[in-house]
């Protein structure tokens, strides 16, 4: 039976075990320590603790008594089958008195050491899994039982560890995409709104000059402008959304588009879980009915300003408002918001257009729920 001192000193080497897992060393380093702990506590030769990813390939393996030149010799990593694999697929502990005797014994190297007394234990936890093994106990034949309570104590601690690993990378990827978006916004509210401003400002100034050089040159710097807010707008979304491209890119791209016929470009905003929420069936209406809205407004409505709103919720709206002429006269046989119209009441949705009270022109709602 273990002296009380020798009980103090193992629950001491199990308690710093675990204190390390909420500590800032890295998870390679934590998984280290784990499984030097085990092997001292329950005095076993060899160690180690594999960790599995998501499709079940060893991500990461901390081990105890092979030196370098064995590793060599072996060759390669675990594969997980035989009796790892059964560790790993199975929610109990195995401890056997010679691993060599048992029937899943098997995929071990020639090179690798000779191991009688084993003693393995699954790693669980809310993403981690893989399994945590010692074998060779130094003065007995066989772990005990005290041996495999602590080693399934100190495998929970390693499945912690893996969790904390993952849920830390997971906030650092968080952090980095709000500062992405701080960084869109600073550069939408900021940035675009004050060249967009200076553009104004220009154009209101065009028609003061009388020196044909000077106007050349103010349409040049207006010209300039508006590519460089068109850049920054796809540097914006591009921010806003950099693994693909989505359906955010896919509108802007269409409302850059009709500056071609507008001779501007349309002051678009954005707003909600677009590219979450929109499925494939509904952006493909969109688009075309984005497309529709504005090439009716530059064909008919001859406006200097376009305001497009696209906003996601329990519902998708698209709202375009022009400052034009108001709506045609023949509103009612036009084909392209006749199209419109179709589409919206094919996805269970409506389309309302109306004079704009604000300052005259037309606003075009497409209404689809989610």
């Amino acid at each position: 039976m273990a002296s009380a001192s020798t009980f103090d000193a193992r629950l001491q080497q199990l308690l710093d075990a675990m204190l390390a897992i909420g500590s800032e060393q890295s998870l390679a380093s934590v998984l280290q320590g784990i499984i030097e702990s085990t092997c001292r506590l329950a005095d076993a030769r060899y160690g180690a603790l594999g960790v599995l990813d998501d499709d079940g390939r060893l991500r990461m393996l901390a081990t105890v008594g092979v030196d370098a030149a064995t590793r060599d010799a072996i060759g390669r990593l675990p594969e997980f089958h035989g009796i790892l694999g059964k560790l790993t697929t199975d929610s109990a502990p195995l401890r056997t008195r010679d691993v060599r005797e048992h029937p899943d014994a098997f995929g071990f190297p020639d090179s690798h050491p000779v191991m009688r007394s084993f003693l393995g234990v699954p790693i669980t936890g809310h993403e981690a899994s893989g399994n945590l093994y010692v074998a060779e106990k130094e003065g007995a034949d066989e772990f005990t039982e005290e041996d495999e309570r602590m080693a399934v104590t100190l495998a929970a601690a390693a499945g912690v560890a893996v969790d904390n690993d993952r849920l830390r990378q997971r906030l650092r990827d968080i952090a980095l995409l709000e500062e992405r978006e701080r960084i869109a916004r600073d550069l939408h509210d900021k940035v675009v709104q004050r060249l967009f401003a200076a553009g104004m400002s220009l154009q209101t100034a065009l028609p003061l000059t009388t020196r044909s050089e000077v106007s050349s040159r103010i349409a040049e710097a207006i010209d300039d402008l508006d590519d460089t807010i068109r850049e920054i707008r796809y540097t914006i979304f591009a921010l806003e959304r950099p693994a693909e491209r989505g359906l955010r890119i896919d509108i802007f791209a269409q409302v850059d588009g009709a500056r071609e016929v507008l001779g501007f470009s349309p002051d678009l905003k954005l707003d909600g879980p677009i590219d979450v929420v929109v499925s494939d069936g509904i952006a493909e209406h969109l688009l075309a009915t984005l497309q529709e809205t504005l090439s009716n407004a530059a064909k008919h409505a001859r406006p200097s300003r376009v305001e497009v709103l696209v906003r996601a919720g329990t519902d998708v709206l698209v709202r375009v408002e022009d400052d034009g002429v108001g709506l045609p006269q023949d509103v009612e046989r036009n084909s392209g918001l006749k199209n419109i119209e179709q589409r919206a009441n094919a996805l269970g949705g409506s389309c309302a257009i109306r004079r704009a009270r604000r300052r005259g022109g037309t606003i075009v709602e497409w209404r689809v729920p989610l």
